[in-house]
C-alpha cells in the first residue's frame, strides 16, 4: 500500500548523527576526544542544577530534532572496510580547514575511499524493513578538462553480485573563483561541490532487513577512486493512482517516455483544469521540458499531483549554455497545491537563468496561500518561497546550486510577495549550494520593503551543505527556528543569525529552540558553530539591534568556537543550551560588541585543553547577566 505521508519516522536521526548521537540525559563523546570536566556558565552558583536542566534539554532535542523520513541513512564510515579501502575524516580537534575537501563536504566529516581493485565497504540493512531503493551519496573524479566522467560501482547483497550502479561527476566539481567558467579545472579556481546523490532502483528482490550491502571497486569500475559518503535505504510503495476529477497531462500530449518536449502540453493541461475546476494529474514517467517558449510553467490556482516522487519527474534538459532569459522554474501562486513529484535538471553550475542552466525549483508567491507537499527537487538553484500563508512540507532537496529552501519577501514591495507566515516543516536537504534553510528579509535600495514576518522553520534536516550555512536567519520578525537537525556544514556555520548585506532588514526577533547543530566553522573565512551578528555601519539600519532568544539547543563539534557573537549591536538570551566539544571557545563575544546577554542554565562540556567556556572581549560594552 502506498504511503500517503512522505515522512513517517525519525530513524534518519540515528544514521546522520552517528557517533555524535545524544544519549538519554547525557552527552555522547565524539570520536578522538576525551571527556573533560563540565563547565556551567551563566551563574556563579547552583552549577549542578544548571547542568541538569541543560542535560534534560539536550536529551529532549535529541528525540525531536530533524525531519521524520521514510528512509534511513547509513554512513559509509560505520561499515566494514576490506581490500585496501580507507577512511578519510576530519578529526574534531584538528585545525579548522581553510580549503574545501572531500572530508569537509562529507556528512559526519568522514567517508570511505575505494581506490584499489577489490576494495569495498559493507553496510548492514538495519532499518528493520526491506529496501527496494537506495540513494548513494558519492564522488568520483572530474575529467581532466572538466565536464565530468561516468563510471560504475558494483553492488553486492549478502556478498552476491546484484548490479552495477552508474555514477557521474558531470554535475559536481565546480571551481570557486575560476577565471573561465565554474566547471573548468584549468581556470585557477578552488575545487568544491564534490558529491552527488544517485537514486537507485534495486534490481531483483528488495534488500531484506538484516542483509548486507557492499560497494566494491571491481575491474569494470574504471574511475580512479570512489568516495562513498552514505547510503539511504527506503522501501518505496506503489505509484499513486489518478485522482478523481483530474485531467492527465498525457491526454493533452505530454510524453512520459522522455522523448518529446512536454512543456506546452503540461501548461495546456493546467490551463484547462483551471477553467474546468479540476486538478492536474502527472502519471508515472519522466517528462522532458526544454521548450524555449520564454515563460516558465505556471501552476497557479490549481492542484497538480504526480504519482510519487520516485515515479513522476519533470526534467529540465536545458540547452547549455542556457540562452539569455531562458527560465525553467515552476511558478506556484495563490491557491496552488503541488504534491508527489520530482523536479530535476541537467544544470552544471549556479546562476538563476544563467549559462550553467540552474534555475529555481519552485518559485512560490501569492497573497492567497499555497501548499507544496512531498516533492523532491534536484540540481536546481533554490526553492524560492514568498507570499502569505504558504506551507512546504514533507519534501526533499539535494545537490542544489543555491539554497535548499529560502523564505523571502521577493526583494520587492509586492502584495503577493510579503513573506508572511510561511512555514517550512519536515523537509530534508543535503548537499545544498547555499543555505539549506533560510529566511531572508530585504529592505530594498529605498529601505521600504516590508519585514518578513512569522517564518517557521520546523523539524527539518540539513546535511552537508557545500556552501554557506545549515540554517540562516537574515532579518525579519517573529521568526521561529525549532527542532531542526544540522550536520556537517562545509564552508560556513551550522546556524547564522543576523542580516544580509547593507539592504537587509534588521533581525527584530527570532526564537531558536530544540535544535541539534553539529559541526560548522568551515573554510570560508573565520566561521563558527553558531554566529550571531547585526547590521554594519554601512547598512540602511546601522543602529538596529539583532534580538535573539536561544533555548534548549545542542551545539556539538564546531570546528572553531561553539557560539560566536560579533559586529556591534546584539541582545541575546541563552537558556539551557549545551555546547559540546567545540574546537575553540564555548562562547566567544568578539571585540566591539554592544548589547546584553542573559545567560542561564547553559553547559559547555568537553572543552579542549587551554580553551575557555566563555570569552567576552567586549566586557565593557556587552554585559552578561544571569
Amino acid at each position: 500500500m502506498h504511503r500517503r505521508t512522505l515522512f513517517g519516522n525519525r530513524k534518519a536521526l540515528i544514521g546522520v548523527c552517528g557517533a555524535a548521537l545524544l544519549t538519554a540525559g547525557a552527552l555522547a563523546v565524539l570520536p578522538h576526544t576525551e571527556a573533560q570536566a563540565t563547565v556551567v556558565h551563566g551563574s556563579q552558583a547552583a552549577a549542578a542544577s544548571g547542568a541538569n536542566a541543560s542535560s534534560s534539554a539536550a536529551a529532549a532535542a535529541a528525540t525531536t530534532a530533524g525531519a521524520a523520513t521514510p528512509f534511513v541513512t547509513v554512513e559509509a564510515e560505520t561499515g566494514t572496510l576490506a581490500g585496501g579501502a580507507t577512511k578519510r575524516a576530519i578529526v574534531p580537534s584538528a585545525t579548522a580547514p581553510t580549503v574545501a575537501s572531500l572530508e569537509g563536504e562529507a556528512s559526519g566529516y568522514s567517508l570511505v575511499e575505494l581506490k584499489t581493485a577489490g576494495s569495498s565497504v559493507t553496510l548492514p540493512n538495519n532499518t528493520g524493513k526491506s529496501a527496494n531503493t537506495l540513494v548513494i551519496r558519492a564522488s568520483i573524479p572530474d575529467a581532466a578538462a572538466g565536464g565530468g566522467i561516468t563510471a560504475s560501482i558494483d553492488l553486492y547483497v549478502n556478498d552476491v553480485y546484484r548490479q552495477a550502479i552508474s555514477l557521474s561527476s558531470k554535475q559536481a566539481w565546480n571551481y570557486l573563483n575560476s577565471t573561465t567558467t565554474p566547471d573548468d579545472p584549468k581556470g585557477g579556481g578552488m575545487p568544491y561541490r564534490f558529491y552527488n546523490d544517485f537514486p537507485v532502483l534495486v534490481t531483483g528482490a528488495p534488500i531484506a532487513a538484516g542483509s548486507t550491502i557492499k560497494f566494491q571497486k571491481d575491474a569494470a569500475n574504471t574511475a580512479a577512486n570512489y568516495d562513498i559518503d552514505s547510503v539511504d535505504l527506503e522501501n518505496v510503495g506503489a505509484a499513486l493512482a489518478q485522482p478523481a476529477n483530474s485531467l492527465s497531462v498525457v491526454t493533452y500530449g505530454a510524453d512520459p517516455n522522455f522523448v518529446t518536449d512536454s512543456t506546452i502540453a503540461i501548461q495546456n493541461t493546467v490551463n484547462a483544469a483551471k477553467s474546468a475546476g479540476k486538478s492536474v494529474w502527472i502519471p508515472p514517467g519522466k517528462y522532458l521540458t526544454n521548450s524555449l517558449a520564454g515563460t516558465p510553467l505556471n501552476f497557479t490556482g490549481v492542484k497538480v499531483q504526480g504519482a510519487g516522487m520516485w515515479y513522476s519527474t519533470i526534467y529540465r534538459k536545458v540547452p547549455l549554455p542556457t540562452p539569455a532569459g531562458w527560465r525553467s522554474e515552476i511558478l506556484v501562486g495563490s491557491g496552488t497545491t503541488l504534491t508527489d513529484l520530482q523536479i530535476d535538471a541537467n544544470a552544471i553550475w549556479r546562476g538563476v537563468a544563467g549559462s550553467g542552466g540552474s534555475d529555481y525549483g519552485i518559485n512560490a508567491s501569492g497573497a492567497g496561500g499555497w501548499l507544496v507537499d512531498r516533492i523532491w527537487t534536484r540540481h536546481i538553484d533554490a526553492n524560492w518561497l514568498s507570499g502569505t500563508n504558504g506551507v512546504i512540507q514533507n519534501s526533499r532537496t539535494a545537490d542544489t546550486y543555491g539554497d535548499g529552501f529560502n523564505v523571502n519577501n521577493g526583494n520587492t514591495p509586492n502584495a503577493d510577495k510579503l513573506g508572511k507566515n510561511i512555514t517550512v516543516q519536515n523537509n530534508f536537504a543535503r548537499n545544498t549550494g547555499d543555505d539549506s534553510f533560510a529566511t531572508y528579509s530585504d529592505a530594498g535600495a529605498s529601505g521600504t520593503n516590508p519585514q518578513v514576518d512569522g517564518t517557521k522553520i520546523l523539524n527539518n534536516t540539513a546535511i552537508a551543505p557545500w556552501w554557506a550555512n545549515g540554517i540562516r536567519v537574515a532579518g525579519g520578525q517573529n521568526i521561529l527556528v525549532e527542532n531542526n537537525l544540522v550536520n556537517s556544514v562545509s564552508s560556513n556555520s551550522a546556524l547564522d543569525l543576523g542580516v544580509f548585506g547593507d539592504t537587509g532588514n534588521p533581525l527584530t526577533s527570532v526564537t531558536v529552540s530544540g535544535n541539534v547543530l553539529i559541526g560548522g566553522g568551515g573554510w570560508n573565512g573565520v566561521r563558527h558553530g553558531v554566529r550571531i551578528s547585526s547590521p554594519t555601519s554601512t547598512s540602511l539600519f546601522p543602529t538596529a539591534y539583532s534580538n535573539v532568544t536561544m533555548s534548549g539547543n545542542v551545539l556539538r563539534g564546531s570546528l572553531r568556537a561553539g557560539l560566536y557573537i560579533d559586529k556591534t549591536r546584539v541582545n541575546v538570551t541563552l537558556t539551557n543550551n549545551t555546547i559540546d566539544h567545540p574546537a575553540k571557545q564555548g562562547i566567544w563575544i568578539a571585540a566591539g560588541v554592544t548589547g546584553t546577554g542573559k545567560f542561564s542554565g547553559n553547559t559547555v562540556t568537553n572543552l579542549l585543553a587551554g580553551q575557555v567556556a566563555t570569552q567576552n572581549d567586549s566586557s565593557a560594552t556587552f554585559t552578561i547577566t544571569s
